[in-house]
């Protein structure tokens, strides 16, 4: 469940600051909130990250579809063994994939606001946040923490079974 709550509110967040800067803004425009350092700044990204593969649409929508598709069955036939700090980056990973999903599919590009001027980081969105913030959870999660004990215990769940997919039994 609280996988499902957070994918509500980081869908809402992302999908509001999207329609808020695109009716605010004209593309390309910019406002400043630190000088220097932090603006707002509407741009529509067509490509991936940092604006790579430009104009891959159907490429991006197929492999959110499988993406997403994927770490929903992973979570629901995962969900009583896998730890919270799991539950909840790979809830962040899928509300950031659907957030960027929904503009690519009824837009045909993403809208992108947040820049750091200071670092001149390239133009993100709060979807973009949630996946990264998602994906850096579930590494620590992985290698420090209670992650670490579940992925043992599905590489352990892997090798117990033949290539048949049964189990092993003692004798065979």
């Amino acid at each position: 469940m609280l996988s499902v709550i957070i994918v509500i509110i980081v869908l809402i967040i992302d999908q509001w600051s999207k329609i808020s800067c695109a009716s605010a803004l004209d593309l390309g425009e910019k406002i400043d909130v630190i000088k220097g350092v932090f603006s707002i700044s509407y741009v529509e990204n067509r490509g991936a990250a940092f604006g790579m593969l430009q104009n891959a649409r159907v490429f991006f929508l197929i492999a959110t579809i499988i993406t997403c598709s994927a770490l929903i069955y992973f979570m629901i036939k995962e969900y009583k063994r896998m730890p919270a700090a799991m539950h909840i980056s790979l809830a962040l990973i899928l509300a950031g994939a659907l957030g960027n999903f929904i503009d690519r599919a009824i837009l045909g590009y993403v809208r992108d606001m947040l820049y750091f001027e200071l670092i001149d980081f390239p133009v993100f969105n709060v979807a973009d946040s949630a996946i990264c913030i998602g994906a850096a959870l579930l590494v620590i999660d992985v290698l420090f923490f209670k992650g670490k004990a579940y992925i043992d215990s599905l590489n352990k769940k892997h090798e117990s079974r033949n290539d048949d997919g049964n189990d092993k039994k003692e004798g065979n």
